[in-house]
């Protein structure tokens, strides 16, 4: 299991290119964690809470969604809470495949890169989409980019483990 894209460059020291780097980074180390497992491994689980990792596919294309799209830039979006099903757990269609997800999930990134192109991490989100107008300050790119890369990181380390119980295949 090899991360199609490298850590981002050890000399880089501008904070909105480190975090977009590290998206990207972070979104090709949860493809290549994917990669080789059967349909049926990605549609099974191994865990007590009874997630699969087609699931948290699904969950991390539409949390980039409901943070950029929805939240960021105040984008109506058609589900922003697609990836939950009943009794609010992730939940994935017969007909959606890990490949389909894996091109939403870069497309998302494409999308993320655009909206933070030239933005700076200082700048408020927008009020009407995820975030309304009560008063309260909503989030900066920088928080949110932020926010959204340890969700990256996080479920990357969940997919590890599920990797290792299914095959023995192991991680960094």
């Amino acid at each position: 299991m090899t991360s199609s894209l490298p850590e981002p460059d050890q000399q880089l020291s501008d904070p909105g290119e480190l975090l977009l780097d590290y998206l990207d980074y972070y979104r090709s180390v949860v493809g290549a964690k994917l990669e080789g497992m059967s349909d049926a491994e990605l549609r099974a689980s191994r865990l007590p809470s009874g997630w699969s990792p087609i699931e948290l596919l699904k969950h991390l294309v539409h949390m980039e969604q409901r943070w950029l799209r929805w939240g960021f830039r105040g984008e109506q979006v058609s589900a922003p809470w697609g990836d939950r099903g009943p009794a609010d757990r992730w939940s994935v269609g017969p007909q959606e495949t890990a490949a389909d997800l894996l091109a939403a999930l870069h497309a998302g990134g494409a999308y993320t890169r655009a909206v933070a192109a030239g933005t700076p991490l200082s700048a408020p989100a927008a009020v009407g989409g995820r975030f309304a107008d009560n008063g309260t300050a909503p989030p900066t790119l920088g928080w949110i980019l932020f926010h959204v890369l340890q969700e990256y990181a996080r479920h990357a380390g969940h997919l590890d483990i599920v990797r290792e119980l299914a095959d023995g295949t192991t991680g960094e």
